[in-house]
């Protein structure tokens, strides 16, 4: 058995690295790459072409490990680009902001559950799903294509931690509606503890940058680099164990060591490792993908990909007015803020474990084939924002 799955992960890393050899040599982002090979290699349809087996890799424990670790990544890495007193002085507009992407990009959501007919608690499910963009593949596409020292990154990051805060209440109500575990009381001490995690993290990323300083100076970087992996690890799956989102605990991870001298460091230490986890997270995004359920949610998926684009587009251009960005930038943040992803299948999941309904079988196709268009549409327009925006403005 052992050997099975080791023969198992090592296709998998293979597929990958030819996936994303092949998006290198014609011009294109690694993202959709990563995600299409883990569609050809996975489980699920298609699974074989002229009676040849296409499914190589099964067993995903070891997969969904790795793929965590990628978000986590990701997010301490984008963390690093900015600092606690940043985030405080921008407070305010990361507040107006967030506000306007919600009651956009989930009032849209809202509107299609209701022109499609779907319940109350159905229409929730698919404006949770529509609304929140993509931690995870939002910073590899800013790392990639070298936004994330640009202006327009301010006005992404803010937006992208106010949605991964509220989703955490989000997740709370809609897990205490649809399940029926829990009292309102109950969903309340939740949240309580999660925003007090968060806020114990934001104090030691505020006063403890000396004492972090000294305890993570190593002369081995094999050492250095255990001591990151390891604390960064441990700080998001506390967090994700009181139902906060353990990209936004390792967001925090990444402001408090920021202020160090540590991060040219953890920039070239621990920048591969980074990258190693985040690739396998996106092919675990293709293992999940069944395409052949799309065809049950065809028109709200078509309806949902144009119209929360748009969404998206008209709410990122907003923000970027609220920075004083200039009309091109604006729309450079737009486009920053159309990839879904990782949450999306977190609100899908909960849909099928209602199991009744529209929540048992046309939600959750419907997430998978959003999730996938829209992360592959969000990356391609991210890496050529430059000659759309030209030909949009």
């Amino acid at each position: 058995m052992a050997e099975l799955l080791l023969v198992e992960v090592g296709i998998a890393l293979t597929s990958i690295a030819l996936a994303g050899a092949l998006a290198h040599r014609i011009g294109l982002s690694v993202i959709p790459a990563y995600i299409i090979v883990g569609i050809l290699i996975g489980p699920n349809e298609p699974s074989s072409i002229a009676g040849l087996s296409l499914t190589l890799v099964e067993n995903r424990e070891f997969i969904d490990v790795i793929a965590e670790l990628g978000i986590v990544f990701l997010l301490f890495f984008l963390g690093l680009e900015f600092s606690v007193s940043q985030l405080l002085t921008d407070r305010t507009r990361i507040a107006k902001i967030g506000s306007v992407d919600f009651i956009i990009n989930f009032g849209l959501g809202v509107g299609l559950g209701i022109v499609f007919g779907y319940s109350l608690l159905e229409t929730f499910f698919i404006a949770g799903i529509v609304y929140i963009s993509s931690s995870a593949i939002i910073t590899k596409s800013l790392i990639d294509n070298g936004w994330i020292a640009n202006p327009e990154s301010n006005p992404i990051l803010g937006t992208l931690v106010f949605e991964d805060i509220l989703i955490a209440i989000y997740l709370a109500l809609l897990s205490a509606v649809a399940l029926g575990k829990g009292s309102l009381v109950d969903v309340a001490l939740a949240v309580g503890s999660a925003f007090a995690f968060l806020g114990g993290l934001t104090l030691i990323a505020w006063y403890g940058s000396a004492y972090i300083e000294r305890a993570f100076s190593a002369d081995s970087d094999e050492l250095f680099l255990l001591r990151i992996l390891g604390i960064t690890t441990l700080i998001a799956g506390g967090a994700l164990a009181t139902g906060l989102s353990e990209a936004v605990a390792a967001f925090f991870v990444g402001t408090a060591f920021s202020s160090t001298n540590h991060t040219e460091r953890i920039e070239n230490v621990v920048a591969p490792t980074r990258d190693f986890f985040a690739a396998v997270f996106f092919f675990s995004i293709g293992l999940t993908t069944d395409i052949t359920l799309i065809t049950d949610a065809v028109w709200l998926l078509f309806a949902a990909i144009l119209i929360t684009t748009i969404g998206k587009l008209v709410s990122g251009s907003l923000a970027g007015q609220v920075y004083q960005l200039d009309q091109l930038r604006s729309i450079r943040v737009g486009f920053g803020l159309i990839p879904r992803g990782e949450f999306s299948l977190v609100i899908a999941a909960l849909a099928t474990s209602v199991g009744t309904g529209a929540l048992q079988s046309v939600i959750p196709a419907f997430a998978v084939g959003y999730v996938l268009v829209m992360s592959i549409l969000g990356t391609v327009l991210i890496q050529n924002a430059d000659f759309v925006s030209q030909h949009i403005t």
